[in-house]
């Protein structure tokens, strides 16, 4: 199996400055591509055991989001629609007319709303956990509603942690991550901590830049029904359980009817004994994950060369 630590990091020109991205490559230089898009506190290594498992079979680009980890410099204006024109560029900066898109969270709803924009630029899709409407846009303010339904991962944006290690040990505590710990999800937080010229560590995550994804991701009724106006193929893998590892998981067969999801088009696939974290992580999550990918790609490419 590949080792997730074997990765390149480039630098996309995007509106007002560069993006970070990751890239895993693939063992054979003609190999497909996929782009990876991570979720509204994360970055780029949220995919890392997902490459590990892919091994090599699939070229990987990852992103860090605006706002976020190596991408935190890049100004205003955030938000999904600023998400789906800085993933346009890393498909052109990678010359990639047309590419499989995955996303995990909140990168579902930016892979699917850039599928409903520009349909000529994706070929098919693959959304892990997200990407359909969990419930009515609520009456009561945004920023509330996603404190709410996130938790940890939105308070952790207004503290400070002594270190490096005080900062995994809040994480530790993480109801998803009990039991669950891995090297991966130690280099994926270690990719998200900002060292203060005071010694003490914060998350990498601009604040703004999460409020205003977040916003648009609860409000914007474009974004939240996207998945169920596109053509493409697209596949949806969604977790037994919840964000706090809670039974209840973001998706069950009720939602997805409610949410008006059309399963004649979208193919959806239940992960048994994975969370909302662990659907990405090392185990049966990111296996069936990379074995989406690569059933994707290898028929796109098909598809692209008959």
């Amino acid at each position: 199996m590949a080792d997730f630590r074997a990765f390149e990091e480039i630098r996309v020109p995007v509106r007002g400055g560069e993006l970070a991205v990751l890239r895993w490559p693939a063992a054979d230089p003609g190999a497909p591509t996929a782009v990876l898009v991570h979720g509204i506190t994360a970055n780029a290594l949220a995919w890392a055991a997902v490459a590990e498992a892919v091994d090599g079979r699939v070229n990987l680009l990852a992103l860090d989001l605006r706002g976020r980890a190596h991408s935190r410099d890049l100004a205003a204006p955030f938000g999904i629609d600023v998400d789906v024109q800085d993933t346009l560029a890393l498909l052109d900066h990678a010359g990639l007319e047309r590419a499989v898109l995955a996303g995990h969270s909140l990168g579902a709803f930016v892979v699917c709303a850039l599928a409903a924009r520009h349909p000529d630029r994706v070929r098919s899709l693959l959304a892990v956990d997200g990407g359909v409407r969990l419930a009515p846009a609520p009456q009561t303010d945004p920023d509330e509603v996603l404190e709410n339904t996130v938790g940890p991962a939105i308070r952790k944006l207004r503290m400070t942690f002594a270190d490096g290690e005080a900062y995994l040990d809040f994480h530790r505590e993480h109801p998803a991550f009990v039991g669950n710990w891995s090297a991966q999800l130690t280099a994926y937080l270690g990719r998200d901590t900002l060292r203060r010229p005071d010694g003490k560590v914060v998350s990498s995550c601009v604040a703004e830049a999460i409020r205003a994804d977040g916003r648009q991701l609860i409000v914007d009724e474009f974004v939240r029904g996207a998945i169920n106006t596109l053509n493409c193929p697209v596949a949806l893998l969604y977790a037994e359980r919840g964000i706090l590892n809670q039974p209840q998981g973001l998706y069950d067969a009720d939602t997805l009817t409610a949410a008006g999801l059309d399963r004649s088009r979208v193919t959806v696939t239940l992960i048994p004994d994975t969370n909302h974290y662990t659907i990405v992580g090392p185990g049966a999550g990111a296996d069936r994950v990379a074995a989406e990918l690569v059933e994707q790609t290898a028929r796109e490419q098909h598809v692209g060369t008959a």
